[in-house]
Formats: structure tokens, C-alpha cells, sequence
């Protein structure tokens, strides 16, 4: 029980973390804004929550930067499998004992080809936006300018968090001995 309320405070801290910082950490890139602080959020919450919560609160930021008006459509299928993947691939690479800090690195394979693909082949024509289906490349790219910036900030984090000791507490509180 404890556990679980643990990851679901974690889970609220990283998603209202996810909601403010989106206004702050934001670039215009071509015809798209990009939001980093998004794909830092994923990696935190793959790494620290594992996949199905990284999932949880990339859906509940996505919700509610749409409903705030600092977020499109394209946010949630944009997110939800980059934390996915970042979650996955950190048990994988803890259990073949290979730095599994660098699945932080894994984040835009989940947010450029399985969100970019979703969001052009699936969530555009549902919105109407039918102009942007055959638009892969260019969806591709501007996934990519948000989701590889964040990917490096959630390292970085993930990096310190591992130095202080954090990483370790979330790692005992997971697998308890």
C-alpha cells in the first residue's frame, strides 16, 4: 500500500511539474511548438514510475495542457508512448546490468515513429486535418526537435538524482528486499 501511494504522489508531482513548465520550456520549431519539458517528464516518470504509470501521467499532462490551451491533440499520442518505451527499456536494460540510466535515450524512438505515425495516420484525419496525413517526414522532424532535447534534459536529471541518491531510494522502494 505504501508503495503505491508513493508512486501515485510521484505521479501528481510529475504531472503538475509537467503542466508548469510547459508555458517556460517551449521553442517554435517550423510550423509546431516544441515542449521538451514533456519528454523530461516521460523519462523521469518511465525511470521512476515504470511504464504503465510513465503512461498515466503523460496522458493526465497531456489532458490537461489541451484543456489549459497550451497543448494540442497531437500531445497525447506524442507523449504516451515515448514515456512507455522509456520504462520499458530501462527494465530491460537494469536486468541485462547495462546502465540502465541511457533508456532515457529511448524516449523519441517512442515519440517520433510510434506517436508521429500515430498522430499522422490516426489522430489527423479523426481531427480533420487530412492535409497532414503524408506528412510523416515533417511530423517526424518536429516530434524529434521536442522529444531529443528532452530526452538529454531527463538524463541529466535522472544523472543527479542518481548522485543524491534518489534514483537508489526509488529503486528499493520498487524491488523491497
Amino acid at each position: 500500500m505504501k508503495r503505491q501511494l508513493l508512486k501515485l504522489t510521484l505521479a501528481a508531482i510529475l504531472t503538475a511539474l509537467g503542466v508548469a513548465i510547459a508555458p517556460f520550456l517551449w521553442f517554435p520549431f517550423l510550423a509546431a511548438k516544441a515542449y521538451p519539458g514533456q519528454h523530461m517528464i516521460n523519462v523521469l516518470a518511465g525511470i521512476l514510475l515504470g511504464p504503465w504509470w510513465a503512461m498515466l501521467v503523460a496522458f493526465f499532462i497531456g489532458v490537461i495542457r489541451i484543456n489549459l490551451g497550451i497543448g494540442t491533440i497531437y500531445a497525447m499520442p506524442g507523449g504516451i508512448p515515448g514515456a512507455f518505451i522509456v520504462g520499458v527499456s530501462y527494465r530491460v536494460l537494469k536486468k541485462l546490468r547495462v546502465k540502465p540510466e541511457i533508456a532515457a535515450f529511448t524516449e523519441p524512438l517512442g515519440t517520433v515513429f510510434i506517436g508521429g505515425t500515430l498522430s499522422v495516420y490516426l489522430v489527423a484525419p479523426i481531427m480533420g486535418h487530412s492535409q497532414m496525413v503524408g506528412a510523416l517526414i515533417p511530423i517526424w522532424m518536429a516530434f524529434g526537435a521536442s522529444s531529443i532535447p528532452g530526452s538529454i534534459l531527463g538524463f541529466i536529471v535522472v544523472e543527479v538524482l542518481k548522485k543524491i541518491g534518489i534514483l537508489e531510494f526509488f529503486e528499493s522502494k520498487r524491488n523491497p528486499q
